[in-house]
């Protein structure tokens, strides 16, 4: 059956909270999984001839870092695939309408994008209050440009589209017919939040920042009925930190430059552990 306007909606959505739930579980064994796999050839390649590599000694070596975030890339277009198998029902349906990628009447561009610049301000006082300890998200950074660069091509790419997809399309849309708006919203918005606390497990301030991220996200989807807010707020956040990962090199010289001004510096290093 080809897909159509009509099939499906955002509220009354062709999948269940069981569908959602092993879809969400498929795309974090995904993230888990594909890059070690990835990462497995060179890793026997480059070790062949000693003794198995602690983690330390992995996290040390700048092309095993960056083959392992480049295998973030197959896995979110993995997940990809399985989002649309879900949602569409092998295309039985539109995914456009079912996941609601449309503005709402009195939400749309210039609000997203104001209220994206709002949390990542506000992210970034956050940190400023709360200490900027380095996160493993840190540690990949300083391993290499290339790494880097890589994160923040991931970081705009394809995670805001999947986890869009993932929480606030299929998880959001199933549980808000089967325990309504207000309690998902708050079920969504902590199965966000907790999947990101091992990685910023080291500070407070990253948690408490993605945590308010996760909260107005899903609530804007409960507000608007529509997911398409919610992947421009997340897109445009991503998006401003990318720039300053790709930025930074600049960011610092500058920061030299203009020493003894030591909140460049600092500056740079709470912007950073915001991605």
């Amino acid at each position: 059956m080809p897909a159509t306007a009509s099939s499906g909606s955002p509220e009354n959505p062709p999948w269940g909270v069981l569908s959602a739930l092993v879809t969400w579980f498929l795309s974090t064994a995904a993230v888990a999984l594909v890059p070690v796999l990835c990462v497995q050839p060179y890793v026997a390649y480059r070790f062949k001839n000693g003794p198995a590599p602690t983690q330390e000694v992995l996290l040390a070596d700048k092309t095993f870092v960056f083959l392992f975030v480049l295998g973030w890339v197959p896995a979110h277009l993995l997940t990809l695939v399985l989002i649309w198998a879900v949602a569409t029902r092998l295309g039985k349906y539109s995914l456009k309408e079912v996941l609601g990628l449309s503005w709402s009447p009195d939400f749309r561009l210039g609000k997203s994008v104001g209220i994206a610049i709002s949390l990542f301000v506000m992210a970034w006082l956050i940190a400023a209050f709360s200490g900027a300890k380095k996160t493993d998200l840190d540690q990949i950074l300083d391993s290499s440009r290339a790494a880097a660069l890589t994160l923040a091509f991931i970081a705009v790419a394809t995670a805001p589209l999947i986890e869009e997809m993932i929480y606030r399309g299929l998880l959001y849309s199933a549980l808000q017919r089967v325990i309504g708006r207000w309690f998902t919203v708050i079920v969504v918005a902590s199965m966000f939040a907790g999947l990101h606390v091992y990685q910023y497990r080291q500070n407070i301030g990253a948690i408490l920042s993605i945590s308010l991220l996760s909260f107005v996200l899903t609530y804007i989807r409960a507000r608007t009925g529509r997911l398409l807010p919610c992947f421009v707020i997340h897109l445009v956040f991503n998006g401003v930190q990318s720039l300053i990962i790709v930025l930074e090199p600049y960011l610092r010289a500058i920061s030299e430059h203009w020493r003894p001004q030591p909140t460049t510096g600092l500056f740079i290093h709470l912007l950073r552990i915001l991605g």
